[in-house]
């Protein structure tokens, strides 16, 4: 990490009572927000329409194609972001507004809402602790070469592609943060999830076109190393004790990408107070 610290640059926190805020305070950063929430909503749906569409267009040149390849997939896998905020159900007043949001971000990056609502749930309430914070599930790496794989987005991929197929069967026992009320919702959230794929899949196959793989799997996968980098240091060597400003990492980054992020880099400050939505997180930074 040391050799692109200009990316992103942990930050310490204050750690004593007095510097957190007064509870009035909290109740005005806590005010929800549509137009916050549709503005961020709209222009992260327009990168990826934009750079899609520069990419998919045959006649520039791939000077102007790759980039936007890669901003495509940046765009797809940091809409993880956007179903992570409006799984808060923080980013609009409406709760079925934020559902919906948080349902199709999940489409395009290949996660299901239902599902990661509860395990994220589980996350806030055990953050860090081995054994109870699911996040822990899958061993950080230790080793340069662990490092690299974890970046490839490959472990991830593998690791999805298992958990989808035993929700998609009805199978949650290794899943304790899916309760059994919830199992036939999670369930249909995901058989719908993929039958939405298996349309794509199906109209990309006239005429070979492969719109599924090249506008949606390869910007996706390419997009992942730099999610995968960023969401490795929210907790990574942190403590793995309850406080909640030692077992979580704050860290400054460029302000395209905390951007594209939804402000997830104030990432100790949204442990802190998870109640506060995006757009005024930054307003909780020391």
């Amino acid at each position: 990490m040391h050799g692109i610290a200009w990316l992103m640059t942990a930050v310490d926190l204050p750690t004593h009572n007095s510097s957190l805020i007064p509870a009035d305070s909290l109740r005005q950063l806590n005010a929800r927000s549509d137009r916050a929430g549709w503005l961020q909503t709209l222009f992260h749906a327009a990168l990826i329409l934009a750079a899609g569409w520069v990419w998919g267009d045959e006649r520039l040149s791939l000077l102007l194609r790759l980039p936007a390849l890669l901003l495509c997939g940046w765009g797809l896998a940091f809409a993880f972001c956007a179903m992570h905020e409006c799984g808060h159900r923080t980013a609009f007043a409406s709760r079925a507004v934020n559902d919906a949001v948080a349902w199709w971000a999940g489409v395009l990056s290949f996660y299901n809402a239902d599902f990661y609502r509860r395990y994220h749930q589980w996350h806030h309430r055990y953050t860090h602790q081995p054994g109870l914070d699911p996040e822990l599930e899958d061993q950080p790496p230790t080793t340069r070469w662990g490092y690299l794989l974890e970046l490839s987005g490959l472990p991830w991929w593998a690791a999805k592609l298992r958990g989808h197929a035993r929700g998609l069967r009805g199978d949650f026992s290794a899943n304790p943060y899916i309760p059994a009320e919830a199992a036939a919702a999670v369930r249909a959230s995901l058989l719908k999830q993929a039958a939405l794929y298996g349309v794509l899949l199906l109209l990309s196959l006239p005429g070979g076109n492969g719109f599924l793989l090249w506008h949606w799997l390869l910007p996706l996968a390419l997009g992942q190393p730099l999610l995968r980098f960023v969401l490795l240091a929210e907790h990574g060597g942190c403590d793995t004790g309850t406080d909640g400003l030692s077992n979580t990492r704050t860290t400054q980054t460029l302000a395209p990408l905390r951007w594209l992020m939804w402000n997830m880099p104030f990432h100790a400050e949204h442990h802190l107070f998870a109640s506060v939505p995006f757009h005024a997180l930054p307003a909780t930074h020391p």
